[in-house]
């Protein structure tokens, strides 16, 4: 999902209970909002929204969305480590998961490989990293009405407001066209939406009816929904049959200039690759990243790369998905590991924990094996508790604890 403005990187008419009921984030009216719902018709008919088309979008919303604006004050791109990050995306399970849905959906994967020329190892990766291979749209209580969403975000997030709005339009247009129904304009906080979570200008100007079923259903549509992705990467500059990067090996005690160079360049100042092979293309033009500085892995990025980043502006998500393509492809991680204040927990051990905090009665989310805020929550209370160093890591050094 492009990622959203400020964190650098989508009359009212009465409808019956039964329809208002799963769109009402609030049992309380908010005048001021409902004034804001009724200011903001005019501006949609004058981009073509039909006025009854706005109507039945907001028929029953009086409330701003409250998750929303909470949601909207954290996005793990910018904020967590990038080991956190990758780790919480490139592990066994994703990977074994990619590979499941790689021999499933073989035969439409290499059809959109061909067609478009993007690798389908990572068409599946960002699959992953947008939902979950879709397992995200089967938890309805963590969707948002998209133009509630929105409106919550362009009435009360001066930040995100000019976005907000041009995302609500381009929301309102894809309900027009009648490619999804009312109740099924389900996203993110941010407007983004189905399996590959598109905001609603770049459906509108990417989507695909990858199944030939005369409707751009990327919520329900796994063919949709993948070859809208592949095609998003097409149009950006795709470089078929090429790598988004090479982990590389940094000679000792030197500095590295910033920006591109070419790969015979970087290989003349000592920068080589990870697995002792030559560049394939020398003449290739390619930027150092150091996510961790020298602690961690390093890597000379190449144009793939920054075209993923068109599909969410950042070095953590883009390198994700690289480094997941890569391992679903049945190719290893980096040589370099990460550097970790801790001792990594596979899957298995990370729901071990999550059970073990949950009986001890500091968890109460699901046991799933990822750590998000609501497990860091609970690790932190727990080390507070006893009296340990509120990290908030989920760490084998306080699984060994809990398991005591």
């Amino acid at each position: 999902m492009p990622l959203v403005p400020g964190i650098r990187h989508a009359g009212i008419v009465v409808a019956t209970a039964a329809l208002l009921a799963p769109f009402t984030a609030s049992a309380f009216a908010d005048a001021g909002f409902q004034r804001w719902i009724g200011d903001f018709r005019g501006t949609a008919v004058a981009r073509g929204i039909s006025p009854s088309v706005y109507d039945r979008a907001f028929a029953g919303i009086t409330a701003p969305d409250p998750a929303v604006l909470e949601k909207a004050r954290f996005q793990p791109e910018f904020r967590d480590e990038a080991w956190q990050y990758i780790d919480g995306r490139v592990h066994e399970r994703s990977v074994a998961t990619g590979r499941q849905m790689l021999r499933k959906y073989g035969r439409l994967l290499n059809s959109i490989e061909r067609s478009t020329g993007v690798d389908k190892h990572i068409v599946l990766a960002i699959w992953s990293m947008e939902s979950d291979y879709g397992e995200f749209l089967k938890r309805r209580d963590r969707l948002h009405y998209v133009p509630q969403a929105l409106a919550t975000l362009a009435y009360a997030d001066r930040r995100r407001a000019k976005y907000a709005r041009g995302q609500l339009i381009g929301a309102l247009k894809i309900l027009q066209s009648g490619d999804v129904s009312r109740d099924g304009l389900m996203g993110s906080w941010a407007g983004a939406m189905g399996h590959t979570q598109f905001i609603p200008t770049s459906y509108i100007a990417y989507a695909v009816d990858g199944d030939r079923d005369g409707r751009r259903d990327i919520w329900n549509s796994v063919p949709d929904a993948l070859w809208t992705a592949a095609n998003l990467l097409r149009r950006n500059g795709w470089q078929k049959g090429q790598t988004w990067g090479y982990e590389v090996i940094l000679p000792p005690g030197r500095k590295f200039p910033g920006g591109s160079m070419s790969l015979s360049k970087w290989a003349s100042i000592g920068v080589t690759r990870a697995n002792g092979k030559p560049f394939p293309r020398p003449g290739q033009s390619a930027e150092l990243k150091v996510l961790q500085g020298r602690d961690g892995p390093a890597f000379l990025m190449v144009k793939n790369f920054f075209v993923i980043k068109r599909y969410n502006n950042a070095d953590k998500y883009a390198l994700a998905v690289g480094m997941l393509a890569d391992q679903i492809a049945g190719f290893p991680g980096p040589r370099k590991d990460w550097k970790r204040p801790f001792t990594r927990l596979s899957i298995s051990e990370s729901e071990e924990l999550q059970k073990r905090l949950k009986s001890a009665g500091f968890y109460g989310g699901e046991i799933d094996g990822k750590i998000g805020p609501e497990s860091r929550s609970a690790i932190l209370s727990f080390q507070e508790r006893y009296g340990l160093e509120r990290d908030g890591y989920a760490s084998m050094e306080l699984l060994k604890v809990l398991r005591k």
